[in-house]
Protein backbone atom coordinates (compact mmCIF):
# COMPACT_ATOMS: atom_id res chain seq x y z
CA UNK A 1 0.00 0.00 0.00
CA UNK A 2 1.33 3.53 -1.09
CA UNK A 3 0.38 6.69 0.67
CA UNK A 4 1.48 5.96 4.37
CA UNK A 5 4.39 8.31 4.52
CA UNK A 6 3.65 12.32 4.90
CA UNK A 7 6.25 14.83 4.92
CA UNK A 8 9.44 15.89 2.91
CA UNK A 9 12.00 16.33 5.47
CA UNK A 10 9.98 16.28 8.61
CA UNK A 11 8.57 12.72 7.53
CA UNK A 12 6.47 10.74 9.16
CA UNK A 13 5.24 6.79 8.01
CA UNK A 14 2.41 5.33 10.37
CA UNK A 15 1.65 2.16 10.31
CA UNK A 16 -0.78 -0.81 12.42
CA UNK A 17 -4.76 -2.29 11.71
CA UNK A 18 -8.13 -1.34 14.20
CA UNK A 19 -7.56 -5.21 14.86
CA UNK A 20 -3.94 -5.86 14.92
CA UNK A 21 -2.00 -6.28 17.46
CA UNK A 22 -0.24 -2.63 17.98
CA UNK A 23 -0.27 0.86 16.12
CA UNK A 24 2.38 3.24 15.53
CA UNK A 25 4.68 5.58 13.70
CA UNK A 26 8.23 6.32 12.64
CA UNK A 27 9.36 10.06 12.64
CA UNK A 28 12.23 10.93 10.66
CA UNK A 29 13.76 14.78 10.44
CA UNK A 30 13.37 15.32 13.99
CA UNK A 31 16.57 17.24 15.07
CA UNK A 32 18.94 16.25 17.72
CA UNK A 33 18.87 18.03 21.09
CA UNK A 34 14.76 18.12 21.53
CA UNK A 35 13.84 17.18 24.91
CA UNK A 36 11.38 14.40 24.62
CA UNK A 37 10.04 11.66 26.91
CA UNK A 38 6.73 9.72 26.64
CA UNK A 39 4.83 11.34 28.71
CA UNK A 40 5.12 14.75 26.19
CA UNK A 41 3.40 12.63 23.22
CA UNK A 42 0.97 10.48 26.02
CA UNK A 43 -0.67 13.51 26.49
CA UNK A 44 -1.97 14.40 22.98
CA UNK A 45 -2.81 10.33 23.12
CA UNK A 46 -5.28 11.10 25.79
CA UNK A 47 -7.40 13.07 24.05
CA UNK A 48 -7.93 10.85 21.50
CA UNK A 49 -8.43 8.27 23.15
CA UNK A 50 -11.61 5.98 23.18
CA UNK A 51 -14.17 5.27 25.86
CA UNK A 52 -14.25 9.18 26.85
CA UNK A 53 -17.68 11.15 26.75
CA UNK A 54 -21.32 9.61 26.08
CA UNK A 55 -21.16 10.13 22.38
CA UNK A 56 -17.67 8.05 22.19
CA UNK A 57 -17.66 4.36 21.39
CA UNK A 58 -17.08 2.10 24.56
CA UNK A 59 -13.85 0.48 23.44
CA UNK A 60 -11.71 0.77 26.53
CA UNK A 61 -7.86 1.18 25.08
CA UNK A 62 -5.23 2.59 27.89
CA UNK A 63 -3.11 4.03 24.00
CA UNK A 64 -0.32 3.96 26.34
CA UNK A 65 2.78 4.96 23.76
CA UNK A 66 6.07 3.36 24.09
CA UNK A 67 9.27 4.90 21.85
CA UNK A 68 11.22 2.47 20.94
CA UNK A 69 14.32 4.68 19.55
CA UNK A 70 15.83 7.81 18.51
CA UNK A 71 15.43 8.99 22.08
CA UNK A 72 18.47 8.89 24.28
CA UNK A 73 19.05 10.29 27.74
CA UNK A 74 15.48 12.19 27.10
CA UNK A 75 16.96 13.97 24.47
CA UNK A 76 16.74 13.01 20.44
CA UNK A 77 19.40 11.61 18.96
CA UNK A 78 18.57 12.90 15.38
CA UNK A 79 17.78 9.68 14.53
CA UNK A 80 14.24 7.86 13.10
CA UNK A 81 11.96 7.90 16.27
CA UNK A 82 9.73 4.29 16.35
CA UNK A 83 6.75 4.64 18.38
CA UNK A 84 4.14 1.97 19.07
CA UNK A 85 0.87 1.95 21.36
CA UNK A 86 -0.47 -1.78 21.71
CA UNK A 87 -4.33 -2.44 21.16
CA UNK A 88 -5.57 -4.54 23.86
CA UNK A 89 -9.63 -4.39 23.64
CA UNK A 90 -10.12 -5.83 19.80
CA UNK A 91 -13.15 -7.66 19.45
CA UNK A 92 -12.99 -8.69 15.91
CA UNK A 93 -16.19 -10.97 16.26
CA UNK A 94 -18.33 -7.81 16.29
CA UNK A 95 -17.52 -7.48 12.68
CA UNK A 96 -18.31 -11.12 11.28
CA UNK A 97 -21.83 -9.87 9.72
CA UNK A 98 -19.91 -7.53 7.76
CA UNK A 99 -17.25 -9.30 6.28
CA UNK A 100 -19.22 -10.24 3.20
CA UNK A 101 -21.17 -6.45 2.26
CA UNK A 102 -20.12 -3.10 1.85
CA UNK A 103 -21.18 -0.53 4.82
CA UNK A 104 -22.76 2.49 3.61
CA UNK A 105 -20.27 5.30 4.19
CA UNK A 106 -17.40 3.54 4.21
CA UNK A 107 -14.06 2.47 2.71
CA UNK A 108 -15.06 -1.49 2.45
CA UNK A 109 -16.41 -0.93 -1.89
CA UNK A 110 -13.23 0.92 -2.60
CA UNK A 111 -10.72 -1.40 -0.95
CA UNK A 112 -12.17 -4.71 -2.30
CA UNK A 113 -11.97 -3.06 -5.72
CA UNK A 114 -8.14 -1.85 -5.29
CA UNK A 115 -6.96 -4.65 -3.58
CA UNK A 116 -9.14 -7.56 -4.50
CA UNK A 117 -9.16 -8.22 -0.37
CA UNK A 118 -9.83 -5.96 2.82
CA UNK A 119 -9.37 -6.03 6.28
CA UNK A 120 -13.25 -6.23 7.23
CA UNK A 121 -12.51 -5.75 11.40
CA UNK A 122 -12.88 -2.56 12.06
CA UNK A 123 -12.24 -1.03 8.78
CA UNK A 124 -8.65 -2.39 8.92
CA UNK A 125 -5.74 1.10 7.96
CA UNK A 126 -9.03 3.19 7.06
CA UNK A 127 -10.23 3.14 10.54
CA UNK A 128 -9.99 6.23 12.75
CA UNK A 129 -7.51 4.15 14.99
CA UNK A 130 -5.21 4.77 12.59
CA UNK A 131 -5.02 8.32 13.82
CA UNK A 132 -3.01 7.41 16.59
CA UNK A 133 0.36 7.36 14.86
CA UNK A 134 -0.53 10.63 13.40
CA UNK A 135 -1.23 12.45 16.74
CA UNK A 136 1.81 10.47 18.71
CA UNK A 137 4.03 12.03 15.51
CA UNK A 138 2.31 15.23 16.01
CA UNK A 139 3.14 15.46 19.27
CA UNK A 140 6.90 15.64 18.80
CA UNK A 141 6.07 18.39 15.81
CA UNK A 142 4.54 20.63 18.41
CA UNK A 143 7.32 19.82 21.09
CA UNK A 144 9.49 21.25 18.05
CA UNK A 145 7.66 23.79 17.49
CA UNK A 146 7.29 24.67 21.28
CA UNK A 147 10.50 25.93 21.18
CA UNK A 148 9.93 28.54 18.23
CA UNK A 149 7.55 29.73 20.61
CA UNK A 150 4.31 28.51 18.20
CA UNK A 151 1.47 27.10 19.60
CA UNK A 152 -1.82 25.48 18.19
CA UNK A 153 -4.36 24.70 19.92
CA UNK A 154 -7.84 23.07 18.74
CA UNK A 155 -11.31 23.39 19.56
CA UNK A 156 -14.50 21.44 18.50
CA UNK A 157 -17.23 24.53 17.65
CA UNK A 158 -19.87 23.00 16.38
CA UNK A 159 -21.64 19.44 16.44
CA UNK A 160 -24.87 18.03 14.92
CA UNK A 161 -25.65 22.03 13.52
CA UNK A 162 -25.48 23.07 16.76
CA UNK A 163 -22.56 25.77 17.70
CA UNK A 164 -20.54 25.21 20.68
CA UNK A 165 -19.55 28.17 22.79
CA UNK A 166 -16.02 28.70 23.64
CA UNK A 167 -15.14 26.40 26.68
CA UNK A 168 -17.68 24.01 26.57
CA UNK A 169 -15.95 20.19 26.44
CA UNK A 170 -17.19 18.07 23.64
CA UNK A 171 -17.16 15.03 25.47
CA UNK A 172 -19.87 16.49 27.99
CA UNK A 173 -22.05 16.96 24.52
CA UNK A 174 -24.94 14.70 24.73
CA UNK A 175 -27.22 13.15 22.04
CA UNK A 176 -30.35 15.36 23.81
CA UNK A 177 -28.95 17.76 24.18
CA UNK A 178 -28.04 18.14 20.18
CA UNK A 179 -31.85 16.37 19.33
CA UNK A 180 -30.51 12.98 17.63
CA UNK A 181 -31.72 9.87 18.16
CA UNK A 182 -29.32 7.75 20.22
CA UNK A 183 -28.80 4.71 17.28
CA UNK A 184 -27.92 7.39 15.02
CA UNK A 185 -24.80 9.93 14.27
CA UNK A 186 -23.83 13.27 13.60
CA UNK A 187 -21.00 15.23 12.09
CA UNK A 188 -19.20 19.01 13.20
CA UNK A 189 -16.80 21.35 12.86
CA UNK A 190 -12.98 21.28 14.42
CA UNK A 191 -11.74 24.63 14.47
CA UNK A 192 -7.12 24.81 14.41
CA UNK A 193 -5.12 28.29 15.48
CA UNK A 194 -1.56 28.83 15.59
CA UNK A 195 -0.12 31.64 17.10
CA UNK A 196 3.42 32.67 16.90
CA UNK A 197 4.07 31.41 13.61
CA UNK A 198 6.83 33.35 11.38
CA UNK A 199 5.85 35.27 8.10
CA UNK A 200 6.77 33.27 5.06
CA UNK A 201 6.68 29.57 5.81
CA UNK A 202 4.90 27.83 2.68
CA UNK A 203 5.74 28.32 -1.10
CA UNK A 204 4.10 30.41 -3.52
CA UNK A 205 3.06 27.62 -6.03
CA UNK A 206 1.93 24.17 -5.93
CA UNK A 207 3.64 23.80 -1.80
CA UNK A 208 0.94 26.64 -0.74
CA UNK A 209 0.70 26.66 3.26
CA UNK A 210 -2.96 26.77 2.83
CA UNK A 211 -2.89 23.49 0.14
CA UNK A 212 -1.03 21.83 2.26
CA UNK A 213 -2.80 22.16 5.28
CA UNK A 214 -5.67 21.65 3.20
CA UNK A 215 -4.07 18.01 1.82
CA UNK A 216 -3.07 17.20 5.83
CA UNK A 217 -6.55 17.88 6.95
CA UNK A 218 -8.24 15.60 3.94
CA UNK A 219 -5.93 12.77 4.33
CA UNK A 220 -8.13 12.68 7.62
CA UNK A 221 -10.69 10.51 7.84
CA UNK A 222 -14.29 11.66 7.58
CA UNK A 223 -13.21 15.06 6.53
CA UNK A 224 -15.53 16.65 3.96
CA UNK A 225 -14.40 20.58 4.06
CA UNK A 226 -11.64 23.05 4.87
CA UNK A 227 -11.83 26.40 5.15
CA UNK A 228 -9.22 29.31 6.11
CA UNK A 229 -9.85 32.49 7.75
CA UNK A 230 -13.34 33.78 6.30
CA UNK A 231 -13.08 30.33 4.29
CA UNK A 232 -16.47 30.12 2.16
CA UNK A 233 -18.15 33.26 3.43
CA UNK A 234 -15.24 35.26 1.59
CA UNK A 235 -16.84 34.48 -1.44
CA UNK A 236 -20.03 36.56 -0.49
CA UNK A 237 -17.79 39.17 0.89
CA UNK A 238 -16.31 42.40 -1.51
CA UNK A 239 -12.55 43.06 -1.90
CA UNK A 240 -13.07 45.93 0.50
CA UNK A 241 -14.42 43.84 3.35
CA UNK A 242 -12.15 40.91 2.35
CA UNK A 243 -8.96 42.81 1.92
CA UNK A 244 -6.81 42.68 5.46
CA UNK A 245 -5.07 46.32 5.58
CA UNK A 246 -1.75 46.59 6.84
CA UNK A 247 -0.41 48.94 9.20
CA UNK A 248 2.89 49.65 11.53
CA UNK A 249 2.71 48.58 14.75
CA UNK A 250 4.90 47.55 18.29
CA UNK A 251 7.26 44.56 17.06
CA UNK A 252 5.27 43.00 19.71
CA UNK A 253 2.05 43.30 18.76
CA UNK A 254 3.15 42.32 15.12
CA UNK A 255 3.58 39.34 12.65
CA UNK A 256 6.69 37.24 13.32
CA UNK A 257 9.39 37.27 11.18
CA UNK A 258 12.28 34.88 9.99
CA UNK A 259 14.87 36.51 10.26
CA UNK A 260 15.32 38.77 13.77
CA UNK A 261 18.04 40.93 11.35
CA UNK A 262 15.72 42.12 9.08
CA UNK A 263 14.50 45.32 8.18
CA UNK A 264 12.95 47.18 10.80
CA UNK A 265 10.18 48.13 8.71
CA UNK A 266 9.25 44.55 8.28
CA UNK A 267 9.49 43.88 11.73
CA UNK A 268 7.00 46.47 12.35
CA UNK A 269 4.09 45.46 10.01
CA UNK A 270 0.84 44.44 11.29
CA UNK A 271 -2.62 43.81 10.05
CA UNK A 272 -6.18 45.40 10.86
CA UNK A 273 -7.95 42.11 10.48
CA UNK A 274 -7.21 38.30 9.92
CA UNK A 275 -10.04 37.65 7.21
CA UNK A 276 -7.19 35.75 5.22
CA UNK A 277 -6.76 33.14 8.10
CA UNK A 278 -2.88 34.27 8.67
CA UNK A 279 -1.95 33.05 5.14
CA UNK A 280 -1.76 34.81 2.05
CA UNK A 281 -0.11 33.81 -1.34
CA UNK A 282 0.22 30.88 -0.02
CA UNK A 283 2.53 31.70 2.42
CA UNK A 284 2.37 32.80 6.53
CA UNK A 285 1.65 36.05 7.24
CA UNK A 286 2.89 36.34 10.69
CA UNK A 287 -0.68 36.76 12.02
CA UNK A 288 -2.86 34.01 13.26
CA UNK A 289 -3.41 30.75 11.13
CA UNK A 290 -6.50 30.09 11.27
CA UNK A 291 -8.55 27.25 10.02
CA UNK A 292 -11.73 24.93 10.59
CA UNK A 293 -12.53 21.22 9.17
CA UNK A 294 -16.03 19.66 8.63
CA UNK A 295 -16.44 16.01 9.54
CA UNK A 296 -19.41 14.01 8.13
CA UNK A 297 -21.50 11.85 10.49
CA UNK A 298 -20.17 8.64 11.99
CA UNK A 299 -21.25 6.24 9.27
CA UNK A 300 -21.18 3.29 11.72
CA UNK A 301 -24.73 3.53 12.81
CA UNK A 302 -27.40 1.19 14.65
CA UNK A 303 -30.10 2.06 12.05
CA UNK A 304 -31.32 -0.77 9.54
CA UNK A 305 -29.49 0.89 5.90
CA UNK A 306 -29.55 -0.81 2.48
CA UNK A 307 -26.60 -2.16 0.45
CA UNK A 308 -25.78 -4.86 -1.30
CA UNK A 309 -23.06 -8.00 -0.89
CA UNK A 310 -19.96 -8.57 -2.74
CA UNK A 311 -22.12 -10.64 -4.85
CA UNK A 312 -24.01 -7.60 -5.41
CA UNK A 313 -27.05 -8.99 -4.03
CA UNK A 314 -29.56 -6.22 -1.88
CA UNK A 315 -29.74 -7.09 1.70
CA UNK A 316 -30.67 -4.81 5.10
CA UNK A 317 -27.51 -4.34 7.63
CA UNK A 318 -27.33 -3.52 11.00
CA UNK A 319 -23.78 -2.37 12.39
CA UNK A 320 -23.77 -3.59 16.07
CA UNK A 321 -20.23 -3.54 17.80
CA UNK A 322 -18.73 -0.06 19.42
CA UNK A 323 -19.13 2.65 17.67
CA UNK A 324 -18.46 6.67 17.95
CA UNK A 325 -21.84 8.15 18.01
CA UNK A 326 -19.40 11.58 16.70
CA UNK A 327 -15.81 11.26 16.37
CA UNK A 328 -15.43 14.91 16.03
CA UNK A 329 -14.48 15.56 20.20
CA UNK A 330 -11.72 13.14 19.61
CA UNK A 331 -10.78 14.04 16.31
CA UNK A 332 -10.04 17.94 17.36
CA UNK A 333 -5.72 16.66 18.41
CA UNK A 334 -5.85 15.49 15.01
CA UNK A 335 -6.41 18.17 13.53
CA UNK A 336 -3.86 19.88 15.50
CA UNK A 337 -1.30 17.51 15.43
CA UNK A 338 -2.24 17.26 11.69
CA UNK A 339 -1.20 21.10 11.27
CA UNK A 340 1.76 20.99 13.35
CA UNK A 341 3.08 18.13 11.39
CA UNK A 342 2.59 20.80 8.32
CA UNK A 343 4.59 23.44 10.04
CA UNK A 344 7.04 21.32 10.99
CA UNK A 345 8.02 20.39 7.74
CA UNK A 346 7.44 23.64 5.86
CA UNK A 347 9.41 25.32 8.21
CA UNK A 348 12.06 22.62 8.32
CA UNK A 349 12.41 23.31 4.40
CA UNK A 350 12.12 27.24 4.44
CA UNK A 351 15.69 27.23 6.47
CA UNK A 352 17.39 26.99 2.90
CA UNK A 353 15.02 29.61 1.46
CA UNK A 354 17.99 32.72 1.83
CA UNK A 355 21.44 32.65 1.92
CA UNK A 356 21.58 34.85 5.06
CA UNK A 357 20.10 31.83 7.30
CA UNK A 358 22.77 28.81 5.07
CA UNK A 359 25.47 31.51 6.53
CA UNK A 360 24.53 31.22 10.39
CA UNK A 361 24.88 27.52 9.75
CA UNK A 362 27.68 27.33 7.47
CA UNK A 363 29.23 31.17 6.55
Amino acid sequence: MAGSIFGNMFRVSTWGESHGPAVGAVVDGVPAGLALCEEDIQVYLNRRRPGQGRLSTARQEADQVQILSGVFEGKTTGTPISLVVWNKDQRSKDYSNIKDCYRPGHADFGFDQKYGFRDYRGGGRSSGRETIGRVAAGAIAARLLSEMGIQLAARVTEMGGVALPEGTDPFSVTARQLSVDPVDSVGGVVECRATGVPAGIGEPVFDKLDARLAAAMLSIGAVKGVEFGEGFHAARLKGSENNDAFVPGAEEESGKVIDGDGPVEAKKIGKKTNHAGGILGGMSDGSEIVLRVAFKPTPSISLPQETVNRDGEPITLTISGRHDMSVVPRAAVVVECMTALVLADLMAENMSARLDAWKKIYG
